[in-house]
């Protein structure tokens, strides 16, 4: 599992004038991802090995049998699993094989869908033409960009202070010394200057509005609009239970669209 050295915790506390006390409580909230980032975004110290583990946009290859999900939302995302760093995160996901995800970012999905198809499957590339009663309909198709696994660390923005980041806190014109911390520790964890848009797996949700993932379900991917298709203003969330997302039981996953 991601994690971050207790003396660069404590040195970064330092500079932003954070007692190491406060760190220790604060980062004690953290979960650890996994950012899917293109290659100009891989931090310097890490390109050279970077191999690429995810695609967004494309047409899905998909097992004899299996079509488009009944809804013919676009493919937006596609992940490698055999390719994605191991012992990161701290939910379960499959060993191999590909994670399909299917919904629409522009506008609120009707309907979502992420397929898992095995290692060993044989697949087709599906069109994106298909008929609908006597015409001739088309899927959206957004354009392919390879995306590379850096490992990272969340926090949870809207869980409870303990008791030294309340007095801390109390102390008055703390509270931006606190984010500053929380900023460069997390920047740290990544290996440098995290993007601004980017898709994430695991760890906490950075939403817009209300967080889905509070009391309970785990986030499993967090897609924004914009990782998609550039002109796209929108976040993408699913969540689900974490023993469902362990076994492969994706059908109960849950989707919200913030704007």
């Amino acid at each position: 599992m991601t994690s971050i050295d207790e003396r660069i915790v404590l040195e970064t506390a330092a500079e932003y004038g954070v007692p190491g006390a406060v760190a220790r409580e604060l980062t004690a909230r953290v979960r650890p991802c996994l950012y899917l980032v293109r290659h100009k975004e891989v931090p310097v110290s890490q390109r050279e090995l970077a191999r690429p583990a995810a695609r967004t946009g494309g047409l899905p290859a998909l097992p004899d049998g299996v079509d488009w999900p009944e809804g013919r939302e676009p493919l937006v995302l596609s992940v490698d699993c055999a390719a994605l760093p191991r012992d990161v995160l701290d939910i379960e996901l499959p060993a191999d094989g590909h994670l399909l995800f299917f919904t629409e970012i522009e506008y609120p999905p009707e309907s979502s869908a992420v397929l898992h198809v095995p290692a060993d499957a044989h697949t087709t590339e599906r069109a994106a033409t298909y008929e609908q009663n006597g015409e001739p309909r088309q899927i959206r198709v957004y354009e392919p960009s390879t995306l590379y696994p850096v490992a990272g660390l969340t926090l949870d923005s809207d869980g409870e202070g303990g008791p030294r980041i309340d007095a801390f806190l109390d102390g008055g014109g703390a509270g931006e010394a606190l984010d500053s911390f929380e900023e460069a520790v997390l920047d740290r964890a990544f290996g440098g200057h995290r993007p601004g848009v980017c898709v994430q797996l695991g760890g906490f949700s950075d939403p817009w509005d209300m967080a889905p993932d509070a009391g309970g379900p785990v986030l499993l991917a967090q897609l924004p609009g914009q990782a998609i298709d550039y002109d796209v203003f929108t976040m993408n969330l699913i969540v689900g239970a974490r023993e469902d997302i362990a076994a492969g039981r994706f059908g109960g996953l849950r989707y919200e669209q913030q704007c």
